[in-house]
């Protein structure tokens, strides 16, 4: 998804929140992903990261914590009760 000028690896845009995977890439340019967390920060998101080796030997822990941050972020329009049951 592209917002401003920066592409989020993937996006919860009901709970304005960004997931970002890490590669190898990455490595050594941690201004700019502090300048890009910052810009989507006064944007209303919040940018949780993961690197790589996170994501291949920690799936269960990675999943987890975005569950976490899901559950700890607040949806625009909450679901009904009869639609949280349903998807439950």
């Amino acid at each position: 998804m592209v917002i401003g000028s920066y592409i989020a690896g993937f996006c919860a845009r009901g709970h304005r929140i960004i997931v970002e995977v890490d590669g190898d890439t990455h490595a050594g340019d941690g201004a700019h992903d502090e300048r890009r967390t910052a810009w989507l920060a006064v944007q209303g998101f919040r940018v949780i990261r993961f690197n790589n080796a996170d994501v291949m030997s920690n799936l269960d822990g990675v999943l987890a914590a975005i569950g976490v941050a899901l559950g700890a972020t607040s949806h625009p329009s909450p679901l009904l009760a009869g639609e949280r049951e349903r998807i439950a």
